[in-house]
């Protein structure tokens, strides 16, 4: 459980698709000025994801190795064809929003490098973990740029009015640099958390050496 746990974790955090890893960058920047759009693609990519990882893991021993790549690309063609046909049923407004994007997911790195590196290899117990985590962590990260282009490009969040109507829009944020500058916001914040919670331990580690040292003296 312990194991299942980490390998879900690690796409939250220690493997973040875009913190991290730095994939599947496109889009990412490109659908994050509205919060329903982040949570439209996230969730729709983290289908897609887990699909094709499901079901390239079950059949990894029959696909043969040499045309290994097309037939990824025929698995998460037909699930992406399938939220794209959902979204447009069910969701006109959201599909029209993020336009293009939703069937670029086809080609999107994460999903192509998770089913190479980690489905393809790896029993269908593990890989389920595998994609949630790394689906909602794409997720959740694409939420945080659009809550805060949304809000400081617009004043409000999902048409709800959150800032004072005094308040004068940054159009800055709404247009393409605003996204790069707030991605590296997060990338800096996530490097500054990191080294924080490194930093507790690396005392602790010099103060064991420090006492040791000091007790051989003795």
């Amino acid at each position: 459980m312990k194991r299942l746990f980490r390998i879900f974790t690690n796409g939250l955090i220690r493997e973040n698709p875009l913190l991290i890893l730095m994939i599947g960058l496109c889009s990412s920047l490109a659908v994050t000025t509205a919060v329903v759009n982040g949570i439209g693609m996230g969730l729709s990519m983290t289908f897609v994801l887990l699909m094709s990882e499901l079901v390239i893991s079950i059949f990894r021993k029959l696909i043969p190795d040499s045309i290994r790549i097309p037939i990824f690309i025929i698995i998460i063609a037909a699930f992406t064809t399938v939220i794209d046909y959902v979204l447009k049923a069910w969701f006109p407004d959201l599909s029209k929003a993020m336009g293009v994007f939703i069937p670029l997911i086809v080609v999107n790195c994460i999903i192509m490098g998770r089913v190479e590196g980690f489905a393809s290899k790896q029993p269908a117990g593990d890989v389920i973990p595998d994609a949630l985590g790394m689906g909602l962590g794409y997720t959740w990260v694409l939420t945080g740029i659009a809550l805060v282009r949304e809000l400081l490009g617009s004043g409000a969040i999902l048409g709800v009015q959150i800032l004072p109507s005094s308040y004068q829009p940054i159009i800055f944020f709404v247009l393409p640099p605003g996204g790069f500058f707030v991605f590296a916001l997060f990338i800096a914040l996530n490097l500054y958390i990191k080294s924080r919670l490194k930093a507790p331990k690396a005392d602790i580690s010099a103060a064991g050496t420090h006492c040791g040292a000091a007790g051989g003296e003795a």
